[in-house]
């Protein structure tokens, strides 16, 4: 049964999902073009069964679906919106002054 997330939760899955490099670019990817595994983990230079594991968390996030297409799976943002959500993201934390970090950073391995 589906149900409705909260507010925290689905930024809470949203964090998650771009705690992780490999997952964030991904997520850039797909922003581009819906794609197959393997052409996604020869794109990103990541084995396949690594890819596999992330997309399954990104799955699991909500964030990206598979799409059957014969034989092959694609996948694909779950919402176009999300791509507008990343580059939203992208482009408001680059603005952020370039002198300021995390004062827990150095002992958290935070930013």
């Amino acid at each position: 049964m589906l149900t409705v997330a909260s507010d925290v939760e689905v930024l809470a899955r949203f964090g998650r999902a771009l705690a992780d490099p490999i997952r964030c670019r991904i997520l850039l990817a797909l922003r581009d073009a819906p794609a197959y595994p393997a052409d996604l983990a020869d794109r990103l230079e990541i084995s396949r069964t690594r890819l596999s594991n992330h997309l399954a968390c990104l799955r699991d996030c909500g964030l990206v679906i598979t799409v059957p297409d014969g034989r092959r799976t694609r996948y694909e943002l779950a919402d176009p919106r999300l791509g507008h959500a990343l580059d939203d993201l992208r482009s408001a934390v680059v603005a952020v002054e370039t002198d300021r970090t995390c004062p827990d950073a150095e002992t958290k391995d935070c930013c």
